[in-house]
């Protein structure tokens, strides 16, 4: 059974896909803007040393994040 976690939760080597962004103004935008959208795969593929930013791989592109706006994206896996 799946249930909604954030991209935060992810641990690497993990798939999920996007179910809703609560970020907004600017950083939502920006967000979209990278491709992160309902529906869309997100493949965390490394953790920085302190944890803090994570690079995801996201439709094709390596996007780092950090724990503070990954937060803000609600996904469903099975974390």
């Amino acid at each position: 059974m799946h249930k909604d976690c954030s991209l935060k939760d992810l641990k690497q080597g993990q798939t999920a896909t996007v179910k809703l962004l609560l970020s907004t103004g600017s950083m939502r935008r920006r967000l979209q803007d990278i491709g992160l959208i309902e529906g869309t795969k997100v493949k965390c593929l490394q953790k920085s040393p302190a944890g803090d930013p994570v690079a995801y791989l996201i439709r094709g592109a390596v996007i780092a994040l950090r724990a503070e706006d990954s937060s803000n994206i609600l996904i469903s896996s099975p974390c």
